[in-house]
Order: C-alpha cells, then structure tokens, then sequence
C-alpha cells in the first residue's frame, strides 16, 4: 500500500513538474512592473541644435512617464535623408521640416510621407551688416536669398511681406521669375543656402534659414526684419511626419501629445525666445 501512494505521489510530481517547464518555454519567464508594454519609437532630426535636443529629451520623459513609450533618436546631417529613412522604415517619425519641403519632397516621391502634428515656426530674417532697417537699403542694393525651391520662395515672400518687392498673383512657390514688381531695383543674389549667412559682409542684406543663424554668429544686432506671422506663413509650420499609412497609430499620436505641453512651450522660451515659436496652437492673422 505503501509503494502504491509512493509510486502515485512521485506520478503527480512528474506531472506538476512537466506543466511548469511547459509553461515556462510557451510563455517565457515572468516579466515584472511596465517592461512586459514597454513600446518603441525612433525619430529622425536633422542637425539638431542644443535646445531642440533638450525639448526632444523632455518630450521623451513625458513619453516614457505617461505613455511607457521610449523614444530614440536618430540624427541626420542633411534635409533629404531623414525623409529616405522614414519611407524606408528606418525610423518611425521624423521632426525637421515645414509643409512646402514636405510637400515639395512628396511630389518626387510618391505622397510617401504624411504630416501628424504641428511643432514650431521659426521667422526668417533679413540680416545686414552695413544697414540697420530697411528704409536704408539703398536702390539697387543686392540681397542674397537661398537657391532652392522652398528656402528662395520663402525670401522673396520674406520681401513681399516687407513691402520692398511684389509677387504675381496667386504665386504659391515663387521663383525670382514671379517678381511682378521691383520698384527700388533690388538685385536678389541666388546662394546656397549655407551661404547666405557667410556672405553678409559682402552683400547690402541677406536673408537666412535659422539653421544657419546660431552657426554663424548672427544675433538680433544684425537683424533689420523679422518676417511676420500671417496667412503666407502656413507653409512654413514645422511637423511630425510619419510613414503614409501609419498616420492614425495610437502611439504616433500619444508621443504628439507628450511633444504639445506646457512644458515643450517653456523650453523654446528658454532656448530660442521669440526665433522658434511653437505652433500648434499658434493663429496666423
């Protein structure tokens, strides 16, 4: 009797043991607290700069502390890469470009990249050194602007603005060709857009892209105009564009919400003052 409930216990045993060794290969081992949901996203910068790399490092504690989602981030050095990535699905969202770059990139690539959120709106200035506001611009005095389709477009919109040079009607990416009007015959000088920082000495005014303003020493002292925020201005918004397709995920909008705070609108106070303003809740009058 005895051997037969030795035998039935070690049977029983055998059984338990089998089950749990079973259960441990079909469910792995026990993952404790938030790591079991733990949940990834990389985003693409372009060259970012010191404070666009505290709002990112503050947009992803915000992320990880409310969404338990972990943010990586992923560098570029130039505009067309990140972009590449994205489609490629090399990383999950980019953040470094305006609506008219977008859309102009999408034109040659197939809508594959759609905008989810807006992020901030950095004002281009006219820059001089020779001049302290554009009233003393003298006639015929050359002012250089970037080459590309949407930095050019975005200057002589700049000029627009300013009074000093009108468009054709209904221009949407101007070109020098759209100037219809030139009345103090300012000569606009075509540049890479690195350039139009490094020329300022040699030019009567320049406007440049804010990524080229830090790196080149140029401060409010040489600002001579500030473009203002209106209806010409929607083009120039920055985003978070994500991969077409991808557009409506629960995760791409909540690491949105972790980058629209409170908290992201102090530090671009902090860091860029009145240059990098946020937009999402922005009016353009």
């Amino acid at each position: 009797m005895r051997k037969r409930k030795l035998k039935a216990r070690l049977i029983a045993t055998s059984c338990i043991c089998i089950i749990l060794i079973l259960g441990w290969f079909s469910f792995g081992p026990p993952i404790s607290g938030q790591a079991a949901n733990t949940k990834v996203v990389t985003v693409g910068l372009s060259s970012p700069s010191k404070g666009e790399s505290a709002i990112w490092h503050s947009v992803a504690q915000t992320a990880k502390k409310k969404y338990n989602i972990t943010i990586k981030i992923k560098t570029f050095t130039d505009y067309n890469t990140p972009n590449k990535a994205l489609k490629n699905g090399e990383i999950d969202l980019n953040s470094y470009q305006h609506y008219a770059f977008l859309n102009q990139w999408n034109k040659t690539n197939g809508n594959a990249i759609v905008p989810i959120a807006k992020t901030y709106i950095a004002p281009n200035r006219v820059f001089s050194k020779k001049y302290k506001s554009l009233n003393q611009l003298p006639d015929g005095s050359t002012i250089a602007v970037a080459n590309d389709a949407t930095n050019e477009s975005r200057a002589l919109f700049v000029l627009k603005n300013a009074g000093l040079i009108k468009l054709k009607r209904n221009t949407v990416l101007a070109t020098v060709n759209d100037i219809s009007a030139n009345p103090r015959h300012f000569k606009i000088k075509e540049l890479e857009a690195a350039q139009t920082a490094r020329v300022i000495s040699s030019v009567d005014a320049t406007i440049v892209n804010n990524d080229f303003v830090e790196p080149a020493g140029l401060t409010a002292k040489e600002t001579i105009y500030t473009e203002p925020l209106n209806k010409d201005s929607e083009k120039w918004i920055n985003v978070i564009a994500v991969k077409r397709g991808s557009q409506h995920k629960k995760i791409y909008r909540e690491v949105v919400k972790a980058y629209q705070t409170a908290k992201t609108k102090q530090l671009f106070r902090k860091y860029f003052g009145k240059s990098q303003i946020p937009a999402w809740d922005t009016t353009l009058k």
